[in-house]
């Protein structure tokens, strides 16, 4: 599960379903070091968005996440990311070997995500920021989230001079979102404002004690010396076996990449700096719908997509 679309109530913890991982554990501040020994200061947050590997029983009546997101300035949380932009690194020269073909197909999938074709990411722009605490539903009010007219790969970095470690921490993951920013050229907190780093592992890789911590993927943000970054902490799913992190029939071995890369992208868009902007019992906008899974054609190809909770429709669904 993620930590992403919740009731729009008030600011508390979101309780994680069918887990063995924490939810929202919050690492200290400290350094770590890239592969190029670069040291950088880093201070993660927490783990939101925890997708389980084996997803929890259907939403309950009553459990609705409702919109509640906050004035967006450079300091507050809460935010949306009206514009999104993603950056894609894949973390580590074990990417030499990739026996499900995941990195060209994650690169095909952030390119063709756009324009009519996608009407998955159309349930997002209902969704805003700018408006008082406690609105279900923005209306014509706020700053929205558009939906992209065009290619929303803003970068990809395959960052292989030396193997990632063969079990990274939260904080290593968030120094190499750090370590991404830099690469990019995003330094100030102003391109970090609508910039997600998916952080992807490879192949034989544990990120934060995948598989044996129970998650698909999760996401969170970071201080750093560029502001402050949202990441996905993205494993090599394909590593489970098809029909991993995924409710679709027939699955094979990228469909719960795709459904779990849904879920963390869905909820990054809708609560950039967890957890502020959404509460509840359900988590985020991802965390209520994650028995449902569709196929969405795209220009580049055809791809799972989990569903995503919509304030306009009240329930789950995997287009608007």
């Amino acid at each position: 599960m993620s930590l992403r679309g919740i009731s729009l109530a008030a600011v508390c913890a979101l309780a994680l379903i069918g887990l063995s991982a924490p939810a929202q554990a919050t690492a200290p501040a400290g350094q770590a070091v890239d592969l190029a020994g670069t040291t950088y200061q880093v201070q993660p947050h927490g783990r939101a968005g925890l997708k389980s590997i084996h997803p929890a029983a259907p939403a309950r009546a009553g459990r609705v996440p409702k919109n509640v997101l906050t004035v967006r300035s450079a300091a507050s949380e809460g935010v949306v990311s009206p514009n999104p932009k993603v950056y894609v690194v894949f973390w580590g020269s074990q990417w030499s070997a990739d026996p499900a073909g995941a990195a060209p197909a994650l690169q095909d999938f952030f390119t063709g995500l756009h324009g009519s074709a996608d009407t998955w990411g159309a349930v997002l722009t209902q969704y805003c920021e700018g408006v008082a605490k406690g609105t279900a539903n923005c209306g014509a009010s706020g700053i929205h989230i558009s939906h992209p007219a065009s290619s929303i790969l803003a970068g990809v970095w395959f960052d292989n001079t030396a193997p990632a470690p063969a079990t990274s921490t939260q904080a290593q993951i968030a120094a190499e979102a750090a370590r991404a920013a830099a690469h990019f050229g995003n330094t100030t907190q102003a391109p970090n404002l609508d910039a997600q780093y998916v952080i992807a592992s490879a192949t034989g890789t544990h990120p934060d004690g995948f598989p044996n911590s129970g998650f698909c993927a999760w996401h969170d943000f970071t201080a750093s010396t560029s502001g402050n970054l949202a990441y996905t902490n993205l494993p090599y799913l394909p590593d489970l076996g098809a029909g991993g992190c995924t409710t679709i029939s027939n699955p094979t071995l990228l469909d719960g990449y795709f459904s779990t890369e849904t879920h963390e992208y869905a909820e990054v868009v809708t609560d950039f700096w967890p957890s502020i902007g959404w509460n509840g019992s359900g988590g985020e906008i991802g965390d209520e719908c994650q028995q449902l899974d569709a196929r969405l054609t795209l220009s580049t190809g055809t791809f799972d997509v989990q569903g995503i909770w919509s304030n306009t429709a009240n329930r789950c669904v995997t287009s608007g």
